[in-house]
């Protein structure tokens, strides 16, 4: 076997799926770190290969969670070898390969961090990226994909198109989020790049900013603002923000794209206003009928 056609035959078929192009880095890095380490043919590794492999990444202090997808996208590379390229052979990866993982519950903002956030972002371009996030829910990856298409000012709404999983949904604008964006909009210099968010100094002026970019800008406020924070975070207080102003579990998973309301559920874990008025106003209700029963002493 010619690893270096088969791994590019591979490429080939990832992107056939329609995978993003973050997908294919991702997949075709693991396998090539994997190929490195071997010393043993592709096609005589062993269930016990792949358990010395996971030993290898611990010991590189790699957490569970980046160990378990290393493991998965090789073995979705043996099932593409067994099933695409029709090579005879025992697929290594087994089911208790995967590690155990402990299952935090997302965190998020609080009011306070938030506005001392905002208080530091400089700027309309990172003001709007930012607002999208803790208004609309966005991912990095689809603050960065954004372009003009796709946002209809007049019904407050955006397409998001070929999100994670390559799915599609619509996502609604805030007030404060359409002033933010229109803020930006009209300083934004022109530039021949079809997304909206745009490197604004240096050699790369111009161009479309990149996930790595925005990351950066949000670990730069993060730290001047004394708030543990990441793009992620504001995406989970949207999601909190939006539950305990009462909003319908089933909306929230929508607006931020989960296939799995269990997903969705667990942040009724952390900070569930909703429950904590249900069960003050059902204790009212409680201990008026208590109070009231002549049999109670």
């Amino acid at each position: 076997m010619v690893m270096t056609d088969t791994i590019i035959n591979w490429r080939r078929f990832l992107k056939r799926r329609n995978c993003s192009p973050n997908t294919v880095k991702n997949y075709l890095h693991a396998v090539k770190s994997f190929v490195i380490w071997l010393d043993v043919p592709v096609e005589s590794v062993t269930n016990r290969t792949v358990s010395c492999y996971i030993d290898y990444l611990m010991r590189k202090r790699l957490n569970p969670k980046t160990i378990n997808c290393h493991v998965n996208r090789i073995s979705q590379f043996y099932h593409y070898l067994r099933e695409e390229e029709r090579i005879s052979l025992v697929h290594p990866v087994r089911k208790n390969h995967a590690l155990k993982m402990s299952k935090p519950l997302p965190r998020y903002l609080h009011d306070g961090q938030v506005e001392d956030f905002f208080k530091v972002v400089k700027g309309y371009r990172d003001k709007a990226m930012f607002m999208l996030m803790l208004r609309c829910g966005l991912r990095v990856e689809e603050v960065a994909n954004l372009s003009p298409r796709v946002i209809d000012f007049k019904q407050k709404k955006i397409l998001i198109e070929d999100g994670k999983g390559s799915k599609d949904r619509v996502v609604y604008l805030s007030n404060d989020a359409i002033q933010a964006l229109a803020d930006y909009l009209k300083v934004r210099f022109s530039s021949k790049s079809k997304r909206i968010f745009l490197v604004e100094k240096g050699t790369c002026m111009g161009q479309s900013i990149s996930i790595r970019g925005i990351q950066k800008r949000m670990e730069y406020y993060a730290r001047k603002a004394g708030i543990r924070a990441s793009c992620h975070h504001l995406r989970h207080t949207m999601a909190t923000q939006m539950l305990n102003a009462d909003a319908d579990l089933c909306t929230i998973q929508d607006l931020l794209g989960h296939s799995n309301v269990k997903t969705t559920q667990r942040y009724c874990r952390i900070s569930n206003l909703k429950v904590q008025r249900d069960y003050f106003n059902a204790m009212e209700v409680i201990m008026l009928r208590t109070a009231g029963n002549p049999n109670n002493t």
